[in-house]
């Protein structure tokens, strides 16, 4: 008995111990095994949701095979440093997916992207970049890649200003390229009058879109200034939209409204106006 007793906590020990041993190693294998099916799945869960917003827009159209799209898409980033993916390594996902002109419908804005598309979701007389194929399925999405990586990451991407060239930032600045490269007829803006520069020199819209709007295609463009119920920062006299007629090509005509917030919710709300008549 004394030697059995004397015997007994070590064998509890050892067993103790091995369990334990097992119990590190298990969750060990399983932190890795967690870690790689998390990085394994940034790529299938962004691709699905790529895939899946793709298919919801072409099934009327089956000229368009999103595998392809995707395919041109991941082309422009993956397997690269995430601040060095310049903007035309987009070229090849824009012209699979080239933006077709949509004339005297086409919606611009900056700095009022809630209120666009709150507007045209009620009316659907406009289109802006959000509405097409690649703008859809892209909106509010984050990727980025890595060197010597196949992968698609989806944590660990750079923000917008971090650096010039960044995966999502360089897409959208060329698909606004892309999709100002087709407006034609009368063109619609929608700028925010509650800030002090409704057309910012550093927007999308000063830098990009407005300089690719030509006047062969372009009639005019139409600024819709939109400000908060109480908030009249600024109106149609405002020194940056000076500047905006100065930036447009020779030929395309200038017009400005301005209109509150609550006036467009309630004309977008009323299924028997006409969308001109909101401002």
């Amino acid at each position: 008995m004394e030697r059995g007793e004397y015997r007994s906590p070590v064998k509890k020990r050892r067993s103790r111990g091995v369990f334990v041993g097992i119990i590190v190693a298990v969750l060990l294998v399983t932190v890795v095994a967690v870690s790689v099916g998390v990085t394994l799945s940034h790529k299938d869960n962004f691709k699905t949701t790529f895939t899946k917003r793709c298919q919801e827009l072409t099934n009327k159209d089956k000229k368009l095979d999103c595998q392809i799209v995707w395919t041109a898409f991941e082309m422009a980033y993956v397997g690269r440093d995430p601040c060095n993916v310049p903007v035309e390594a987009y070229d090849p996902v824009i012209a699979t997916a080239a933006f077709e002109p949509s004339c005297n419908r086409m919606m611009f804005w900056s700095k009022t992207k809630d209120v666009v598309h709150d507007f045209t979701e009620k009316k659907d007389c406009f289109v802006t970049l959000e509405d097409t194929l690649l703008g859809s399925v892209l909106d509010d999405l984050t990727w980025c890649g890595k060197e010597g990586s196949k992968e698609t990451f989806t944590t660990g991407c750079p923000g917008w200003a971090d650096c010039e060239n960044n995966p999502v930032r360089s897409f959208w600045n060329r698909a606004s390229a892309g999709f100002a490269d087709v407006a034609c007829g009368d063109v619609t803006a929608m700028l925010n009058g509650s800030i002090m520069t409704p057309f910012s020199p550093t927007s999308i819209f000063a830098s990009v879109e407005v300089k690719r709007f030509n006047s062969t295609r372009m009639r005019s463009l139409n600024v819709v200034l939109v400000t908060e119920d109480r908030s009249l920062v600024t109106n149609c006299t405002n020194a940056s939209l000076k500047d905006l007629q100065k930036e447009l090509d020779k030929g395309i005509k200038y017009n400005c409204k301005e209109v509150t917030e609550s006036q467009l919710d309630a004309c977008s709300s009323d299924p028997e106006k006409p969308c001109g008549s909101c401002w």
